[in-house]
């Protein structure tokens, strides 16, 4: 709870110190809050550097996905008021200025050409974000093994090996329950 009270700054549903309310977050977001918040367990320099940079990526990844929006609404925009006289109107392009069919060409195309450009620019962040979650999951994993030692290898056995009754859990639920009873 103390967690999730710093994370939303003690009010729920309010947006925490990432600015994304914690309802709201995806699957992609949820990990990486995750393994932010097991880095803070780390005491060392590269610790605290490597959230730094996750919070400094997200940061930007939450940027270029604005810019993303807001090229799109005005590509959108451009197309609807050139589509609305071009469908609408008898003589579209000799009735209308060419000044304000040019520029609004030009706005169009502009925003086009940004949009695929933050799109691209997104894409790689997300990389970035991809890279440093890969390292934070394996400093983690250094950190859980100096505290906690190395984990027990349990052997996992093939679904093929399971007998017939197994199968459906029916007699390792009967086994658990006659455990419990002893």
């Amino acid at each position: 709870m103390a967690y999730y009270a710093r994370q939303t700054n003690g009010k729920p549903g309010m947006p925490g110190a990432n600015g994304i309310a914690p309802t709201m977050m995806n699957e992609h977001q949820k990990h990486t809050e995750f393994l932010r918040h097991c880095l803070r367990y780390g005491d060392s320099a590269e610790h605290q550097a490597l959230e730094e940079k996750i919070t400094q990526i997200q940061r930007d990844e939450r940027c270029v996905q604005r810019a993303v929006w807001l090229m799109a609404i005005l590509t959108a925009l451009a197309v609807a008021v050139l589509g609305y006289p071009a469908i609408l109107v008898e003589n579209f392009p000799y009735s209308a200025p060419q000044f304000m069919v040019n520029l609004i060409c030009a706005l169009g195309l502009a925003s086009l050409i940004c949009l695929l450009v933050f799109w691209g620019l997104g894409m790689v962040y997300r990389r970035m974000l991809d890279r440093r979650r890969e390292e934070s999951r394996q400093l983690v994993t250094k950190l859980l093994a100096s505290r906690l030692g190395k984990p027990v290898a349990t052997p996992l056995r093939d679904r093929r090996d399971i007998p017939v009754g197994e199968k459906d859990g029916s007699a390792i639920r009967a086994a658990n329950d006659s455990m419990v009873l002893q």
